[in-house]
C-alpha cells in the first residue's frame, strides 16, 4: 500500500468524502503514437497501481470499432486486471448486454468468479454498436436496446437457475456476481425496479443526475442482489499540483470527444501540446470548449472542496472516476493526489 500518511493531512473523518468508497474506469483509450496493445497493458499496469493506493475497484469498457479504444472484450480483459491483482475488485463498466446473448455473458462472469472468488463485479449496459456498420457486423439494430429490462432478467435467472429454457449454465448457477446497471437514459428506473444497485453520471449535468438519483431511491424495490438502494456516481475528476496543469490532463479527451461529434468517429488522444496549437472550426471549438466544463477538476484542496459539495448533495455511496488523457504519468499523479485526499490513510 501506499505511504499516503506521509502526505498532507486528509480531509476530517466526519466528512462525507471521507467515509465514500472510490473507484476508477479505465477506457483503455489509445493514443496517438501508442498502438492498442499499449493501451491495454497500461490499463493492467494502472491497475496495479489502484489497487496499491486503496482504491475499492477498477472497471473496464465495452466499445466495439472504435479506433480510441482497446477495450473491445471486457470480459476478457478484467480477468488480465483480476490476475494481476490480488485485492482491487475488478468488473466492467460495463459489458453492453443488447450486444450479447445472456447466456454467454453469465457463462463468462461465471468464470471469472470462479478463477477470481469475490472480487468480480458485472457492470452492464444497454448501449449498442456505435455506428450503423457495427450493430450490422454485431447482428443487432438500434431498436434491441428497448429489450434491455427483459434481457437483464434473463441474465439474472442463469445465476439463480430459473431460466425456462431448462437449461443451466456453468458455472454461472449458483454463484453471486454483483450487478450494477449504468444508468443511461431508462437505466435508472430499470435498476429500481430489478432492485440493483445503479451507475449514473455525468457530474457536468448535476441537476439532471440528481433527478435520475431520486427517481432511482423512490421506486427502488429491494431484492436477493440488493435490499437497499446504492448509488455510484460517475464522472471525471483530475487533480494536479495547479489548477492549471489539471485543467490541462482535460484537453485531449475534450478535443476527441468534440472530433467525435463533427466528424463522426473517435480518435486517439493527442497530447495537450498539440490540442493547444489546432486550429478549430467555430463548431468544433464551441465542442471542445463545452467538454472542458463541468468536471471536478484542481488542487487537492479544491477538489476535495467539490467532491464534498457533490456528494453532500447525491447521498452517493460511491464515486466511480472515468478521467482519461495522453499523459500516463500525470493521470497516474491525478490519482494519486485523489488518493490522499479521498482514500483512507493505508
Amino acid at each position: 500500500m501506499s505511504n499516503q500518511q506521509d502526505h498532507e493531512p486528509r480531509q476530517d473523518r466526519g466528512s462525507r468524502a471521507a467515509v465514500t468508497r472510490f473507484s476508477v474506469l479505465d477506457r483503455s483509450r489509445t493514443r496517438e503514437g501508442h498502438g492498442d496493445p499499449e493501451a491495454l497493458r497500461d490499463t493492467v499496469r494502472l491497475a496495479r497501481e489502484l489497487e496499491g493506493l486503496g482504491y475499492h475497484r477498477i472497471w473496464v469498457s465495452e466499445h466495439h470499432a472504435v479506433p480510441g479504444v482497446a477495450g473491445s472484450a471486457p470480459t476478457v480483459l478484467a480477468a488480465a486486471v483480476a490476475a494481476a491483482t490480488s485485492s482491487i475488485r475488478v468488473g466492467t463498466g460495463g459489458v453492453m448486454l443488447p450486444n450479447h446473448q445472456p447466456l454467454v455473458v453469465a457463462e463468462q462472469f461465471g468464470v471469472l468468479e470462479s478463477l477470481f472468488p469475490g472480487r468480480i463485479d458485472m457492470g452492464l449496459g444497454r448501449s449498442v454498436g456505435f455506428t450503423d456498420g457495427v450493430r450490422k457486423a454485431l447482428g443487432r439494430d438500434k431498436d434491441v436496446a428497448d429489450d434491455f429490462a427483459a434481457q437483464l432478467d434473463e441474465l439474472l435467472g442463469w445465476f439463480r437457475g430459473t431460466s425456462p429454457t431448462g437449461a443451466h449454465a456453468r458455472p454461472a448457477e449458483g454463484l453471486t456476481v454483483p450487478p450494477f446497471v449504468l444508468a443511461m437514459g431508462e437505466g435508472a428506473t430499470i435498476a429500481a425496479r430489478a432492485g440493483l444497485p445503479m451507475v449514473i453520471g455525468d457530474l457536468r449535468n448535476r441537476e439532471k443526475m440528481r433527478r435520475g438519483i431520486d427517481h432511482y431511491r423512490e421506486t427502488f424495490r429491494p431484492s436477493a442482489w440488493a435490499p437497499e438502494p446504492y448509488v455510484v456516481i460517475s464522472g471525471t475528476v483530475a487533480v494536479a499540483e495547479t489548477p492549471e496543469e489539471a485543467r490541462r490532463l482535460l484537453l485531449p479527451e475534450a478535443w476527441s470527444m468534440a472530433y467525435s461529434r463533427t466528424h463522426g468517429t473517435f480518435p486517439p488522444l493527442p497530447s495537450a501540446e498539440r490540442v493547444e496549437s489546432m486550429t478549430m472550426t467555430e463548431k468544433e471549438r464551441g465542442f471542445y470548449e463545452s467538454g472542458l466544463l463541468g468536471h471536478i477538476v484542481g488542487t487537492e484542496e479544491q477538489v476535495a472542496h467539490e467532491l464534498e459539495t457533490v456528494i453532500k448533495e447525491t447521498a452517493a455511496d460511491e464515486v466511480l472516476v472515468t478521467t482519461s488523457t495522453y499523459d500516463r504519468e500525470a493521470l497516474l499523479d491525478s490519482f494519486r493526489r485523489l488518493a490522499r485526499v479521498a482514500l483512507p490513510a493505508a
